[in-house]
């Protein structure tokens, strides 16, 4: 990168003043917010947990940074929006993020956080995976009287030739095809897998351990099993069946099901062309696939409107009316969608670029810490404020990426945060609450 040596930069002048610009600041931070983040995971535990599951195979008479400064670091660089590893070569010696971690030295370089993303394996990801769903459970006071584990697959497409890199035909590019759990907007797992296998596979094992693990700490609680047609498998809902598991399911069309709900489409597009509205019937009947073990419960949509016939079906065990168990039941798994959109979009998920198989599981996992950290403090530092249902970019923006300059000596770390940032209310707020 090209050093200027200027010293001074002189701007068009403001109402008679001079105005001019100099590299001499001191040291200020333009995440001065860090320290909430540091605050969410003091009070969760989470990295400290998670450093406990990645064996350090160093020599530790010549370590400098350890495997928990190191994930701290990589994980609140996430969080503040620098997803890059070439971004610690200056990143590094910010003091706001060194104080975050917990260190008053330079952090750890690119090329040390690389071996570190390069050494994690199998136990340490399964590891990592089971401390969500323990998180997810000390979240919870009481024991709830009802769940829904959502479980959705996207793309994460690749542009290099890592590992496990194969064309999908469906998002017409070459990507991995990642598991996610959540339940609400609480993240229960994260699961990288290849794109050249069925969309559901694994998901039953997953399941089950999930509802082993919840049942041993809440007995009594309602499991609902909820997904797309990609997850709807006779053997996974047989599971379900025999293990009191209820499941809403998306059912994928075909001919057989188009046959059997043709008068109520029929019935949809008489009302449409009566009144040139949109109409939506609702009905039920029982069907089973010939590869079935036997008849489940079925729901259709019969939609008509300018844009012609849109049926739709879903699979389920629970009883009710159908149009609420749609709409209200079903049609909810929409908000899983945009959690998964902000764990792309705004914490990095897709950034695996790595060459080794694991390290891109490792980097999913990285995005997934900041994601319950974020969660953490929308739920409940920001809860019942103007920022309550915020996104992670939108907390990020206005409560992380604030101007600060920081002073250290031998005795206090200040953090002077900008005088103009707009929301000293509730960043008060915020930190009080984590506190």
């Amino acid at each position: 990168m090209t050093e200027c040596n200027q010293a001074e930069f002189a701007f068009p002048s403001c109402k008679s003043r001079k105005v001019t610009a100099d590299f001499t600041g001191g040291n200020i931070s333009s995440i001065g917010g860090v320290m909430l983040l540091k605050r969410a995971d003091r009070q969760l535990g989470l990295i400290a947990s998670s450093a406990r599951c990645i064996p350090d195979l160093r020599r530790q008479a010549s370590v400098t940074h350890s495997v928990r400064h190191m994930l701290a670091q990589r994980v609140f660089a996430i969080a503040c929006g620098e997803e890059d590893l070439n971004d610690h070569d200056e990143l590094r010696n910010d003091i706001a993020l060194q104080t975050a971690v917990g260190c008053d030295e330079q952090l750890a370089s690119p090329s040390t956080l690389c071996r570190l993303e390069n050494q994690v394996q199998r136990a340490a990801a399964v590891a990592i995976n089971a401390i969500f769903v323990e998180q997810f459970i000390a979240s919870h006071a009481v024991a709830p009287k009802q769940i829904i584990l959502d479980f959705d697959a996207t793309d994460d497409a690749v542009h290099g030739g890592q590992e496990g890199r194969f064309f999908h035909g469906c998002y017409d590019h070459y990507c991995f095809l990642p598991l996610y759990v959540f339940c609400g907007s609480q993240l229960l797992c994260a699961y990288l897998r290849p794109s050249r296998i069925d969309g559901a596979k694994h998901a039953w094992a997953i399941l089950a351990l999930l509802v082993k693990r919840i049942r041993q700490s809440w007995p009594e609680v309602k499991i609902i099993f909820r997904g797309d047609s990609g997850f709807c498998r006779w053997r996974m809902l047989r599971w379900c069946d025999a293990h009191g598991v209820d499941y809403i399911a998306g059912l994928a069309k075909n001919p057989r099901l188009k046959a059997i709900g043709a008068g109520l489409m029929e019935q949809a597009e008489a009302a449409y062309n009566e009144t040139g509205m949109k109409q939506r019937l609702f009905g039920t009947f029982s069907y089973a696939a010939k590869t079935w073990d036997r008849e489940r419960r079925v729901i259709i949509k019969a939609e008509h409107s300018s844009m012609g016939s849109n049926p739709r079906f879903i699979v389920t065990s629970r009883e009710g009316d159908p149009q609420e168990l749609y709409d209200e039941g079903y049609c909810a798994r929409g908000n899983m969608e945009n959690r998964i959109k902000e764990q792309q979009l705004d914490l990095y998920a897709d950034r695996t670029s790595c060459h080794k198989w694991w390290a891109n599981q490792f980097r999913l996992l990285l995005s997934s810490l900041a994601y319950i950290l974020f969660e953490h403090i929308r739920r409940i530092a920001l809860q019942n404020t103007r920022l309550a249902r915020a996104t992670r970019a939108t907390i990020r923006n206005k409560l992380i990426r604030i101007g600060a300059v920081v002073l250290r000596n031998t005795r206090r770390i200040r953090l002077h945060l900008s005088s103009a940032c707009p929301h000293q209310d509730l960043f008060a707020l915020a930190a009080a609450r984590l506190e």
